[in-house]
């Protein structure tokens, strides 16, 4: 039986979360080893076990995986959730891009000066719905399928339903204007391998608390 995905990472969202994310949606057990303090880290650094000496990093399949977007591929292509060809793959690359470049702002907030938190949720809330929810809309709207690719879930339902999730903690009518964006998280919601991942007890993380902000900062910073 092959060993479990391990993920290292703080006990927290950060960039970590995605990845956790997906392997739920395949339906994949993991572990995690928690880093708790920066000699943890300077451990795995010294071992040669980081390739840019940072994390996330996931042990799966024998490799030492590092740099997010890979990890997510990976995952993704492996458990048939990168679609069915390269024009498929494509446009669910863009769009977990386009998403991640939004769900950076959500990952950033907690580490922003109290003054500058709330201004920056007004922030996220211009470009969520300016920039990127229209987007979406317009694709659920124009294909009237379930998914955004390929009639099939995809790397880019779930990356968009973890980072819609994430600003609806900070923003709950965010998505007022977008009908097909909300027909869209409720559907997604409810697949079975996702909406265990949602339930309380398990592996999902909380909103990121001073406790999580502290260690990050134990940690990573000089």
């Amino acid at each position: 039986m092959a060993a479990k995905p391990k993920l290292h990472y703080p006990n927290g969202r950060g960039r970590m979360e995605s990845v956790r994310w997906v392997l739920a949606a395949a339906g994949v057990e993991f572990d995690e080893d928690f880093l708790e303090t920066k000699e943890q880290l300077q451990k795995l650094q010294d071992g040669n076990h980081l390739l840019f000496q940072q994390v996330p990093m996931v042990e799966i399949d024998g490799m030492k995986l590092v740099q997010t977007r890979s990890i997510l591929h990976y995952i993704a292509d492996k458990h048939h959730l990168f679609g069915k060809d390269l024009k498929e793959r494509t446009l669910i690359d863009m769009y977990v891009e386009g998403t991640l470049d939004l769900l950076e702002l959500i990952i950033m907030h907690p580490f922003l000066k109290p003054d500058d938190q709330q201004k920056e949720v007004v922030n996220m809330a211009q470009k969520a719905i300016i920039r990127y929810f229209p987007v979406f809309e317009k694709v659920l709207r124009d294909h009237g399928q379930r998914f955004l690719v390929g009639n099939q879930l995809s790397l880019a339902d779930v990356i968009l339903l973890q980072t819609i999730l994430a600003l609806e903690e900070k923003i709950p009518n965010i998505l007022s204007a977008f009908p097909h964006l909300q027909e869209f998280t409720v559907k997604i919601s409810n697949i079975p391998t996702i909406k265990k991942f949602l339930e309380p007890g398990s592996k999902k993380k909380p909103p990121p608390d001073d406790i999580y902000v502290r260690t990050v900062y134990n940690i990573f910073m000089p």
